[in-house]
């Protein structure tokens, strides 16, 4: 059998071995809209817990919308434009409006790269659009702390505008149980120190900084405590199908509508299934998401739910740009000198995380329940900082697996992390 697994930008056809049974596991049928710009218009017309848009901005002279870095694939394209226009109708300058890129700590993007992120020559033409950058202390505003200690410090060309809104793609998240709403300010428009206290081991280790959980969340309690603190933040959220296609937008105060964006998103992205499998294959999500080691990581840990402790997950995954920051490799091979033991406890000895380490610890919570294989195009000098074993073909990685456990039932995951199945519990 023939299974088709995103990879890339063209993806990746694997033939399984005759013997064995795949089950496929994708999000549940998702309805898309016929058309998303119209759908994005009514949702600024129509949102949840706010005026309309235009009303909302009437009378205001600057306007700052956060929107996502390279690493998401959200259709700006579409979304931007009614959004701008609506801006413009209710008397905001052009002048006055500033796109900012949400990068957190990663690369700023440009060129070439922003005008992908931005999707709309238009918009590129007609629009200042700036990169966050979070190691410059001085652009952010100073707003305290939380009640959890967690620093509130957060660009300030976001917190001084008259009219703060984010875009986000919502879509499960293996920390702050969903992406979108409160993660494109924080950690996207935060400083350095925020980021770093934000992915301390005090918080990614407790049991609900886990995808698809917010109840009971750390992480995402302290976002939620950084936009209040704000105030008056909205979200142009957004969901798409395993094609990129819209299927659900929603406009309103961040916190509501990102609620009912992960609400939708939920009854297509979690898949409960009545077993567990000792051999699973799934993806990084292709690009832009398997560009690098760094995101691969969360293809692996979306597969926990449904892998038997002890199995094996082969995760294919392209690796464009190779492992990540030099932070990451420098985590990655502080792991391989210690060992995952060892490295836990250095990280747990420090009340702020070291950049993008946290990375590695989130490697640890899948290599702790099942070994870990995986396909890319890294070249071999990279592959000993990976943590886990490289292989060469996904079709023998696959039924060799299958062969050790003696078990011919296999999960494949085509969608990578942004489907996360869900098995009985694991004893």
């Amino acid at each position: 059998m023939k299974v088709s697994l995103l990879y890339g930008r063209r993806g990746l056809d694997v033939e399984l071995s005759g013997d064995l049974r795949p089950t496929l596991i994708r999000k549940h049928p998702m309805t898309v809209i016929e058309d998303p710009v119209r759908a994005t218009e009514e949702a600024l017309r129509t949102p949840l817990d706010s005026p309309p848009l235009v009303e909302l901005a009437k009378g205001k002279k600057s306007a700052c919308i956060a929107i996502c870095d390279i690493t998401r694939p959200v259709p700006n394209g579409i979304l931007l434009p009614p959004l701008l226009e609506s801006l413009e109708e209710a008397g905001v300058p052009r002048s006055g409006i500033t796109i900012l890129v949400a990068t957190g700590l990663h690369r700023p993007n440009l060129g070439a790269e922003l005008e992908e992120v931005v999707g709309s020559p238009h918009v590129m033409r007609s629009y200042r659009i700036e990169n966050h950058h979070a190691r410059d202390a001085a652009t952010h505003a100073d707003l305290g702390a939380t009640s959890g200690g967690v620093p509130i410090r957060i660009d300030r060309r976001f917190v001084e505008a008259e009219i703060r809104i984010v875009v986000g793609l919502v879509e499960p998240h293996f920390m702050a149980g969903y992406s979108g709403g409160r993660k494109v300010v924080a950690p996207g428009l935060a400083s350095e120190e925020v980021i770093l206290k934000l992915h301390a081991p005090a918080i990614l280790e407790q049991p609900g900084a886990a995808n698809c959980v917010l109840e009971g969340n750390p992480l995402h309690r302290e976002q939620l405590e950084i936009v209040r603190r704000i105030g008056n933040v909205h979200a142009l959220n957004v969901v798409i199908d395993e094609e990129r296609r819209v299927g659900f937008v929603c406009f309103g105060e961040v916190e509501k509508s990102h609620l009912q964006a992960v609400e939708f998103m939920r009854s297509h992205a979690e898949v409960r299934l009545p077993r567990r499998f000792k051999t699973v294959l799934t993806s990084g999500a292709g690009y832009p998401l398997d560009t690098t080691y760094y995101q691969t990581i969360k293809g692996m840990v979306g597969a926990i739910g449904i892998v038997e402790p002890g199995g094996t997950i082969i995760v294919a995954s392209e690796c464009s740009q190779g492992m990540g920051s030099r932070d990451f490799v420098e985590a990655q091979r502080l792991l391989c000198r210690l060992g995952p033991e060892g490295f836990m406890a250095a990280i747990r000895s420090r009340e702020c995380a070291l950049i993008d380490e946290w990375e590695t610890e989130m490697l640890l919570k899948a290599t702790r329940t099942a070994e870990v294989r995986l396909f890319s195009s890294l070249p071999a000098w990279q592959q000993a900082d990976l943590g886990v074993e490289s292989v060469s073909s996904v079709a023998e990685a696959v039924a060799g697996a299958a062969a050790r456990a003696g078990d011919p039932e296999i999960a494949v995951i085509p969608e990578g992390p942004y489907v996360i199945p869900l098995g009985p519990p694991a004893f």
